[in-house]
């Protein structure tokens, strides 16, 4: 019985690296897009406020 519950167990272990990885790559692309599209997003935004008070 503690065999193949062991051997599950080591399977899942070899996935964990690989969600790692992932949500790293995940966060570095979200960064990189906010500082690229962040000042665009910003003035829209402001642009967007000003017609509104402007009513």
């Amino acid at each position: 019985m503690r065999r193949g519950r062991n051997r599950v167990l080591g399977e899942e272990r070899g996935d964990v690296p690989g969600w790692v990885l992932i949500t790293l790559m995940t966060a570095g692309l979200v960064i990189v897009l906010w500082g690229l599209a962040g000042p665009a997003l910003g003035g829209v935004f402001d642009a967007a406020i000003d017609r509104v008070m402007g009513f």
